[in-house]
């Protein structure tokens, strides 16, 4: 999974050698990005999407992802971020919309009649204090591109590049949406939600990557199964009676509360959940009081459960519900507790034929040995939303590997995984990650744009 293409340090600068720009100050400008020399795919290829993507998308695509990663803006709140990716569409020739559902972006590059294909990336980070020692490490304390959502919309922007270029090969329009909010599972519901489809048009297909701590320069598909799981989030608010701590006798502890049904929510997974069924339930955040003198009157908790089906995570979410009662009940709290659901989505399960299509361009355009299966995951993504049961839509996801060669050697040797997403040292190789997954990208939406093409003739 490794390229040679080069743009900007793989790990960043060793121990000793300077950290993140200081905020105020421009990132460090990478390197001059090289061409993304990959191998020569064999007959058959898209013969539009070159071996190489040219310097001219690919050091834009660069600095947009430099740009992107040292100035990252939490869920909700991605204004520069979405002008900045409306922006990198506009000088590729799209007509750019922001404001849609939020911070949300919509790139329109119309060519004639035919099919719409949409790429969706994400504008959202995540509130992480990165440690990736980079010299384009974020200037926003607390605050990390921890995801890879900004490598998401340099390749998206990129892959518009492309695809721009080769507007004698395909017709039809291409859709590119900057998503805001996907960590909180919000933006895709939000964008529909302001029109997305009335306002742009209703694609055929919608197409989007993610990456992951694979070997760079690789990709990887569901084999005919869920990719990702649904998921359901709550927050969940006990209440109690405060007072002094000397005298617990006069209170009611929703701090002993918590605690207790913390521990009984396991025995969802461990004792009512068969165990050939995939479900994680987990407590994310527990917060009570201010002093260790003082019993407060609540406690509050923040909480995740992820299943492969719908029935599973009803039965599961229905389960925490009976369990908070009866911890409160038992403890003889003054209050019934309080359950809010803060998002849910459904399981991530790209359409089969359109996946297979994509995985044969995908293997013309990197060889087949950089091509992989992915096993269903726990993690969870509002993608699913654009292609909802009945709607026709048909869907398209892939893991994209960006853990450099290096990285990879070491973590094989000392039986250590790569840092992964959502961690404060995941640092993408974006030298090998990025022209890779603008190819990946520009190569899907070509072949859906011109397949469909062939069959209206």
């Amino acid at each position: 999974m490794t390229g040679t293409a080069r743009a900007v340090p793989e790990n960043g600068p060793q121990a000793g050698q300077g950290a993140g720009p200081r905020a105020g100050r421009a990132a460090t400008p990478p390197e001059k990005p090289r061409a993304a020399a990959q191998e020569a795919p064999p007959p058959g290829a898209p013969p539009t999407v070159p071996r190489e993507v040219p310097l001219g998308i690919l050091r834009p695509s660069v600095e947009l992802y430099v740009d992107l990663h040292a100035r990252p803006e939490l869920s909700g709140a991605e204004a520069r971020t979405a002008e900045r990716f409306a922006a990198a569409l506009e000088r590729h020739g799209a007509e750019a919309t922001r404001g849609v559902g939020g911070h949300g972006v919509v790139g329109v590059l119309a060519n004639g009649p035919g099919p719409v294909v949409l790429l969706r990336a994400e504008l959202d980070a995540l509130p992480v204090a990165e440690r990736t020692g980079l010299p384009y490490a974020s200037t926003t304390a607390g605050v990390m591109h921890a995801c890879g959502h900004d490598l998401h919309l340099a390749a998206a922007a990129g892959a518009l590049g492309l695809l721009a270029r080769a507007r004698d090969a395909w017709s039809g329009t291409v859709l590119v949406v900057g998503q805001p909010a996907e960590e909180t599972l919000e933006g895709a519901r939000a964008m529909l939600a302001d029109g997305l489809y009335e306002r742009f048009g209703t694609p055929d297909a919608v197409l989007a990557q993610h990456t992951a701590p694979l070997p760079a320069g690789t990709v990887a598909h569901a084999r005919g199964g869920p990719l990702m799981a649904g998921s359901a989030a709550l927050d969940v608010v006990i209440h109690g009676r405060g007072g002094h701590a000397g005298a617990p006798q006069l209170a009611v502890d929703p701090v002993l509360t918590a605690a207790a049904t913390v521990l009984r929510l396991q025995s969802v997974v461990a004792r009512e959940t068969a165990p050939a069924e995939q479900v994680v339930l987990t407590v994310g955040a527990l917060h009570a009081g201010e002093r260790g003198n003082v019993i407060p009157d609540r406690a509050e908790l923040s909480l995740s459960v992820r299943a492969f089906d719908e029935a599973a995570l009803d039965r599961v979410t229905a389960a925490v519900e009976r369990i908070v009662r009866a911890e409160c009940a038992a403890s003889g709290c003054p209050r019934e507790p309080e359950f809010t659901l803060t998002s849910r989505s459904p399981a991530l399960l790209p359409d089969p034929d359109t996946t297979a299509a994509v995985r044969r361009v995908h293997e013309e355009l990197f060889g087949p040995h950089r091509v992989t299966d992915w096993p269903p995951a726990t993690a969870t993504e509002d993608f699913p939303r654009y292609g909802a049961a009945g709607t026709g839509i048909r869907t398209a996801y892939w893991m994209l590997g960006v853990t450099g060669a290096r990285q990879w050697r070491a973590a094989r040797a000392s039986a250590v995984p790569p840092p992964a997403n959502h961690a404060p040292d995941f640092a993408p190789d974006v030298r090998t990650a990025l022209p890779a997954g603008i190819t990946a990208m520009a190569g899907a939406a070509l072949h859906i744009l011109r397949s469909a093409e062939e069959e209206a003739r």
